[in-house]
């Protein structure tokens, strides 16, 4: 009975080793396992990719750093093979993508499509170098970043008067400080809390990620730019990966990799971003909340007041001997092309 016990377990671990997966992938980012990255993207790319490769990929996904490290952290952990792939923003390490800010700048947003069709035109054109250190699996944007407040509404440039706003880039930070604000960078992660304490009053936010932050138990006044589910600002997402683990990968599956990156994988991204955004703003509405919309014809003094900002990431492209001007033209009728206001 011994001997055909041990048989048997001896059979089983063959056959489970038979089944093994012949790469595994750990996917790290700093969003909650109920976020949308994870739930309509990160998911969906587990699921095609393991089928794709016939097993052989095992994809594992770590959300909420549970691989350890910060936010600012997770570009440079999937570049130096800590994980091997990670989801991050770029924003969150000041001045290390200044090319790629330019869809961070005041009013350089619009639908998490729109915004992220034009990325990827963007990026083929101006991004090479800035992505250089990983391979690139997706960048995307959210829909349009939105004022969520606990301290009333803003309804006019002098609401934002001394109000504390989460800021989520260095661009927006200098563009709130230009509106009249007191901008407080920090990773959205870190929003409830700040929320809850007091030490901002308000975050700008997509209406994407305010369920999985908790946000609504907190905030009581939202506002949108211009149209209704109109933003001022976004923020450059990217799915990166080792390149050296990429690299390492056999002919076929890299070529699953390839089939499930790119412009594919960020435009599933976009819509899920945008369809997301669509059923919690309609959660508010029905919950009664109050969303104040900034007429279009007073939109024109916020631009005013953020042109500085604007010019500011011109020169400095400038400076670094690139026609700063050209390239902000060009991603703009990029955003034209793809639709976005």
């Amino acid at each position: 009975m011994k001997t055909f016990a041990l048989s048997a377990l001896a059979t089983l671990m063959l056959s489970g080793a038979a089944f093994a997966a012949d790469v595994t992938l750990r996917v790290h980012h700093f969003l909650s396992a109920d976020a949308p990255i994870q739930t309509e993207v990160l998911i969906p790319w587990e699921k095609a990719v393991e089928e794709q490769s016939g097993g052989r990929i095992d994809v594992q996904i770590f959300p909420s750093m549970q691989l350890g490290g910060k936010p600012p952290q997770l570009f440079d952990q999937a570049r130096d093979g800590i994980v091997d792939i990670s989801w991050t923003l770029l924003g969150y390490t000041p001045g290390r993508f200044p090319v790629a800010e330019v869809f961070e700048l005041p009013f350089m947003s619009g639908t998490a499509a729109q915004t992220t069709a034009a990325l990827q035109d963007f990026q083929g054109k101006y991004l090479a170098d800035e992505m250089a250190q990983v391979k690139p699996l997706m960048l995307h944007a959210p829909a349009g970043y939105k004022f969520h407040m606990r301290t009333g509404p803003i309804t006019s440039l002098e609401d934002l008067g001394g109000k504390k706003i989460r800021a989520p880039s260095r661009a927006m930070t200098d563009a709130l400080n230009a509106l009249g604000a007191t901008a407080v960078g920090m990773p959205v992660p870190e929003v409830a809390q700040a929320l809850t304490t007091g030490v901002i009053d308000g975050a700008q936010i997509p209406w994407e990620v305010v369920g999985s932050l908790r946000v609504e138990e907190i905030t009581n006044a939202h506002t949108e730019i211009g149209v209704e589910n109109g933003g001022m600002s976004t923020a450059v997402m990217a799915l990166v990966m080792n390149r050296a683990k990429y690299d390492a990968l056999p002919d076929d599956l890299k070529k699953v990799i390839d089939d499930n990156s790119g412009a594919t994988l960020a435009a599933m991204a976009g819509e899920a971003f945008d369809r997301v955004e669509g059923t919690e703003r309609q959660k508010f509405l029905d919950a009664g909340a109050q969303i104040n919309v900034i007429p279009a014809d007073q939109v024109g003094e916020w631009r005013t007041r953020v042109q500085p900002v604007v010019d500011a990431w011109v020169k400095a492209m400038n400076d670094k001997g690139l026609d700063g001007q050209a390239m902000l033209d060009d991603a703009r009728a990029m955003l034209a092309a793809a639709g976005a206001q």
